[in-house]
């Protein structure tokens, strides 16, 4: 083989191989890009409803949350969640009940609000009431509490918002004067109640719910607003109380990481359970 055609040969040879590669080149540019797989969902992001309700032969039941909530979807979810469960189980409840007794005149009823009490830079608090009627006398009303470190996203409980070990001999017997006071203004001349009362035992500030209490200092908690439940200072016909209690009486019992958000006085003290109606 001649030089010449040797020469000719290696030049096809180079040139098929260019037009080869620019094929590739050409079909990996047009090629349509891989799928990008979807984000998951946080189903708190994702947002829940603001109330929720439902009626059966056998139960009447509703739930309600409050504008603040929507702000909040890491606390709003799961509040969601667990009070129409709570519901959810009270029907069936109440199913089983009436069904076992062969019915009866009327439904069994419970309703959970939710109502925002104060708020400061870190922390938002919630009351939550339940009330349920399950036939007898007079219905019940029971209350819980919620409190909420925004930034951390976590609720938090007596034993965060307080120092470990803290000597509340001084937060219980404000709190138990403040009742005592409230009721005899409601009801004059009653049985007190005593840190050891047979009939009517003082609430202790660890075992009771409690929200933050508005403030005379925006942007802070005056004190705190204990939710105290019909029976436990005075009779049924007493109803509930909710009772705040000045910051400056338990300032230094509080965890140093919050003890920032509290100043001033509350807006009222003592007795300021709303008003019926």
């Amino acid at each position: 083989m001649t030089s010449t055609v040797r020469l000719l040969l290696l030049s096809a040879a180079v040139a098929a191989t260019v037009a080869a590669c620019q094929r590739r080149e050409d079909k990996a540019e047009t090629a349509p890009p891989a799928p990008i797989a979807a984000a998951p969902v946080d189903p708190a992001a994702a947002g829940a409803p603001m109330s929720f309700d439902s009626k059966t032969q056998y139960a009447t039941v509703k739930l309600t949350l409050p504008d603040a909530l929507k702000s909040k979807p890491d606390l709003h979810a799961p509040l969601y969640a667990a009070a129409v469960r709570d519901l959810r189980q009270f029907s069936e409840g109440a199913q089983a009940d009436l069904s076992e007794a062969g019915g009866g005149p009327n439904p069994y009823e419970k309703t959970i609000a939710f109502d925002p009490g104060a708020e400061t830079g870190k922390l938002f608090s919630l009351v939550r009431t339940d009330f349920e009627y399950t036939g007898g006398a007079h219905p019940n009303t029971s209350f819980s509490a919620v409190l909420w470190d925004k930034a951390m996203k976590k609720r938090l409980g007596f034993a965060d918002l307080f120092r470990p070990g803290a000597d509340l001999s001084g937060l219980n017997k404000a709190l138990c004067d403040a009742a005592n006071a409230a009721k005899q203004a409601r009801s004059p001349g009653s049985e007190t109640a005593t840190p050891d009362g047979k009939m009517w035992t003082c609430p202790k500030a660890v075992s009771t719910p409690f929200v933050l209490a508005p403030s005379t200092t925006p942007g802070k908690a005056g004190g705190v607003v204990f939710l105290i439940g019909a029976y436990q200072i005075g009779p049924y016909s007493d109803g509930p109380y909710r009772i705040a209690v000045p910051q400056s009486v338990f300032r230094s019992l509080l965890n140093p990481a919050y003890a920032d958000e509290f100043a001033g006085a509350p807006v009222k003290a003592g007795d300021v359970t709303p008003k019926a109606g």
